[in-house]
This record gives C-alpha cells, structure tokens and sequence, in this order.
C-alpha cells in the first residue's frame, strides 16, 4: 500500500461547490471517483470533519488527506521512449504522435504509461505512474514525469500556481491577429461528452482557462502561431483556438474540413490532405527543480511532419 498526505485550502473562487468537486480540483492528480472514495471512508476530511462528498463547502476550509492506495494494476510494456533529461526526481520525455499517454476507454495498453511501467517499475508507487499532465495522442513534445511522490506533490503545485511554463507550436485555419489571449472557462461540452468547450463562468464543471498566442508566419489560408498556457485544461489550445474562429489544422475533432491554398503542387496538396492529427507540438516546458529549486527549463524542435507541413505551406 501507497501512503499519500496532502493539504490545502479551499480558495474563494471554489466556494459554493460540492466537496468532491473542490478536492478533485485540489488535488488533480487524483482520479474524482479516488477522490469520493477516500471521502466516504473518512481518509479526505474537512477542518478535521467526515463530510459528505455531496456538501457544499463555504471555502477557506482546509482540505486534509492521510489516505492508502493500491498500487496501479496497469501492466508494463516495453517500448522505445525518448528521455531528453532525467535525474532521481523527474524525467523530461519527447512524445511521439499517435501516442496515447494514460489508460483508457479504448487504449489500455500500448500507452505511455505502460512504457514507463517497463522502464521504471518504481513508478507504480506513485499515484497515475508520476504522470502530472498530459499531451493529446496527436501532440508531439515535452511532458514531464516524476519520479517521487515529492516530486509529484511539488510539480502538481507549480501547474496550480501556474509556475509551469509550457510554448507550443500550431497551425491553425485562417489568419488570426498579430497576438492575443483567449481567457475563456472550458467544461465537458453539454452535448456531446467525449468533447470540451468554452462554458459560460459559472457553469458546473467550467474551470478557469487563459491561451496566448502569437503569429510566426501568416500563409494563404493558414497561420503558424507559438502558443502559452497559463492553465492546462483538457484539449485546451484546440478549444481556445476553434472558439476564436481558428482551428488547428488536422483536427478532426475541434477542426474544419482541409482547405487547400491557392497555387500548391500535387505534392503539397497531398501532404496537407494526409496530416490526420492536430498540428501541435510543445516545444519548451520550464519548470523550478523539485529537489533543488533551479529553474530549469528544456526544448524540443517540431517533428519531421510538421517541418513538411511548414513548408507545404510557404515556411522555412
């Protein structure tokens, strides 16, 4: 069994919602049906009180939680992972496209979890495999893993205070302003579940969520922008992005059908024809040291695809 203490407390801007939904909140690296089961045993409690996960919480309470977990039943499979850096806390890992990060509906093996399972047995200790954030199957670039429960409780501190510096690269539809920021909730889309969009403040589930973004290159009917996150909700970019009128190309999901620019070779119109995943790539994660405090801060440079799609398009 895997012994985890954390602490927090409730901010304002959580006031008034369900106690399940605060602690998923505050403690995201634990799964919301984790969460309600530690709550209902009595292992997540509320000024040192057993509370129902359904009450609703007035904020500035504080959240204590002295809980045992099993270690993940997920199973190791080996596979090739491209570690740009690593030392006894964290490693910084270069996705690949079409790789799933977690488990899930779908895709329970061959993710990367199951191959840092392989290459770090020790990671089953620790609650999702050290996995504090994630990219889309489709995403290319940096994430980091820890290797430590310290290490994870100071990384998924700094994602919430917003510390974390994440830049990526994108081409989207169309020909946004010189720069901009999208500052707009994101919640589960009310009709269609498997999605996420901009919700109205207030809206049960919508959190908080701030893009900027910056042109690189206009194109004909394309523009290469460099993007940063302040927060890091799911699909984040490609509904920010969408919501403004510019989605990313190659987005079967948040996207629009291909537009094929005026004066391209039968070579070019193919390529862009065949890109089949949102061209997305996080190209710098900075991030203070959790043992030792140094800012430190990584690059990665966009894949081979998105290169070519670069220059299908006009670029460099």
């Amino acid at each position: 069994m895997i012994r985890i203490q954390r602490q927090s407390i409730v901010p304002q801007s959580l006031a008034l919602r369900r106690f399940d939904q605060i602690a998923t909140s505050l403690f995201p690296e634990f799964s919301r049906n984790r969460i309600q089961q530690w709550i209902k045993s009595g292992q997540l409690l509320v000024d040192g009180l057993v509370l129902r996960p359904s009450d609703k919480l007035e904020g500035r309470e504080v959240l204590m939680l002295n809980a045992e977990s099993e270690p993940l039943d997920v199973a190791p499979e080996p596979m090739d992972i491209d570690v740009v850096y690593e030392d006894a806390a964290i490693l910084i890992i270069n996705k690949p496209a079409g790789l799933v990060v977690h488990p899930g509906a779908g895709n329970w093996s061959g993710t990367l979890l199951n191959g840092l399972l392989a290459k770090e047995p020790n990671l089953a200790a620790i609650p999702r495999g050290g996995i504090v954030h994630r990219l889309d199957k489709g995403t290319t670039g940096l994430m980091v893993v820890a290797r430590t429960l310290e290490a994870q409780a100071s990384l998924v501190d700094q994602l919430q205070r917003r510390s974390m510096k994440r830049v990526y690269e994108a081409v989207v539809v169309g020909r946004p302003e010189q720069r901009g920021t999208v500052n707009a909730p994101i919640g589960r889309h009310p009709q269609v579940r498997t999605r996420m969009a901009v919700r109205p403040e207030g809206v049960q589930g919508a959190k908080a969520a701030i893009t900027h973004f910056t042109v690189n290159a206009w194109f004909d009917r394309h523009s290469h922008l460099t993007v940063s996150l302040e927060t890091g909700r799911t699909h984040q970019i490609r509904v920010h992005m969408r919501h403004l009128g510019f989605p990313l190309l190659g987005d079967s999901t948040y996207g629009a059908p291909v537009i094929l620019p005026q004066g391209l070779g039968r070579a070019e119109q193919q390529l862009l024809a065949d890109f089949d995943r949102p061209a997305l790539h996080a190209r710098r994660l900075t991030l203070d040291h959790p043992i030792t405090g140094e800012t430190m801060s990584w690059q990665t440079p966009i894949p081979k695809d998105f290169a070519e799609l670069l220059c299908a398009l006009g670029g460099v």
